[in-house]
């Protein structure tokens, strides 16, 4: 399965999720690919659209290559056996740094504005792909504990093996192709990938408050 774009993806997906438009529904996209798709599903669902920033934690000796995750609170998520091979002080100093990255992105795309109220919502995650996962797990653990009643993943293509833990982590995963083959990048998955930027994540989300 080959997408044309985010938002041919995002229609598709919104589609497959149209069983929660009855719901009590906040769809959280992952800035700043996520956004486009989230766009589609939460005009699809009449339900708001908020953000869940995570940003992954890489290597001291390779920032490419990821050995956690870290959300805009709470604890962040390592790699256990890659945790254990990395200084400690370098680590929290990372985390602080991380962190200090993620509030500034939050104040960029919405001012002042608060986080939605999770209490008894059923929160929707969206990105435009999916590879290790960590990432969209420490995004479920921060909305777990921002009092998420029931957290739907939602992915158009997973590799098999993501999926399966994904599945232990989320009460519900959404996507339209699980690929036991997966090809080993996201962009392997669109024929126009290109990067989205701040600006038209801020426009976007103008778009649906509008």
């Amino acid at each position: 399965m080959v997408f044309q774009n985010r938002k041919e993806a995002g229609i598709k997906l919104a589609e497959a999720l149209s069983k929660f438009k009855d719901d009590d529904v906040i769809v959280f996209a992952l800035p700043r690919g996520g956004v486009v798709l989230g766009v589609e599903i939460a005009e699809k669902l009449d339900a708001p659209l908020d953000l869940v920033i995570t940003k992954k934690i890489g290597h001291p000796f390779n920032s490419e290559y990821a050995i956690g995750a870290v959300a805009e609170s709470g604890e962040p998520l390592y790699n256990a056996a890659e945790l254990r091979r990395v200084d400690a002080s370098w680590r929290r100093s990372e985390e602080e740094r991380m962190r200090a990255e993620l509030k500034r992105r939050r104040r960029d795309y919405f001012g002042d504005r608060e986080q939605e109220d999770l209490a008894g919502k059923v929160a929707i995650i969206v990105d435009d792909g999916i590879a290790t996962g960590l990432t969209m797990m420490a995004a479920i653990k921060y909305l777990r504990g921002q009092g998420a009643e029931r957290i739907v993943v939602a992915i158009p293509v997973t590799p098999y093996d993501t999926a399966q833990r994904l599945r232990e982590q989320a009460d519900d995963l959404v996507s339209l192709q699980i690929d036991r083959y997966y090809r080993g990048a996201v962009g392997a998955y669109y024929k126009d990938f290109r990067q989205v930027s701040d600006e038209e994540v801020i426009a976007l989300l103008r778009s649906v408050e509008g």
